[in-house]
């Protein structure tokens, strides 16, 4: 059974985020409040349930939810600032997002929340000095597997992971060789063939490992 609450304040925030080992496709954040009586039987880390199970949640979060919040970071941004610092920003820009102001923070992994604020990236949001020193006032926990501890960890893992799907779903139609309609655009072997055998696209994270080997690679401008 998963813990309700980590702080005892009323307003805490569950963070986590979806596709950080991805050779394409965003990175996606969410945070999530949820109500002192919510429940679910179902829910969970979202790596532990199925799809249908994450799709039958998702709408469930969201109506229950006090507020929830979804960004994705995409692949210029990734490889301009790095995949731990897009991660984190993805979850303070959901934070900024929230329509309540929150008193406490728990966020999966070993970061805390507050870790490089304010990067000056030339892609992406720019956090204001008002937003930075929202986002240093609110207190935070990080929780190592805290999306398999606590409930609204683990909706707003569901939440990062059915929107990035659905993300990867429609650019899936873009570029039907990359099959990330079934991959989502993590490093399979027939996601790594397609690589060498089409290149690159702009939804590529040319700053990843994209192949094994060293190889010359073609890169689709459209």
């Amino acid at each position: 059974m998963l813990q309700k609450n980590f702080s005892g304040y009323v307003f805490e925030t569950g963070t986590d985020e979806a596709g950080r080992g991805c050779l394409a496709g965003p990175v996606t954040a969410a945070a999530v409040i949820l109500p002192a009586d919510f429940e679910h039987s179902f829910l969970n880390d979202s790596k532990q349930l199925s799809e249908k199970i994450r799709e039958s949640l998702k709408p469930i979060i969201e109506e229950n939810a006090i507020c929830f919040a979804v960004t994705h970071l995409h692949p210029d941004e990734i490889d301009e600032i790095n995949i731990l610092n897009a991660s984190m920003k993805g979850m303070q820009e959901c934070i900024l997002k929230l329509n309540q102001v929150p008193e406490f923070i728990i966020v999966d992994g070993n970061r805390s929340l507050n870790a490089k604020l304010g990067l000056k990236n030339t892609f992406g949001r720019q956090f204001s000095a008002t937003e930075i020193e929202l986002l240093k006032s609110i207190p935070n926990q990080s929780i190592i597997k805290g999306d398999s501890k606590f409930l609204s960890i683990a909706a707003a893992s569901v939440l990062a992971k059915t929107y990035r799907d659905e993300f990867m779903n429609k650019i899936h139609k873009e570029f039907p060789m990359y099959n990330w309609k079934q991959n989502k655009g993590y490093p399979t072997k027939e996601h790594r063939e397609a690589i060498k055998k089409y290149g690159t696209t702009k939804y590529h994270r040319m700053s990843f490992r994209l192949l094994p080997e060293q190889l010359e690679l073609d890169f689709f401008e459209h």
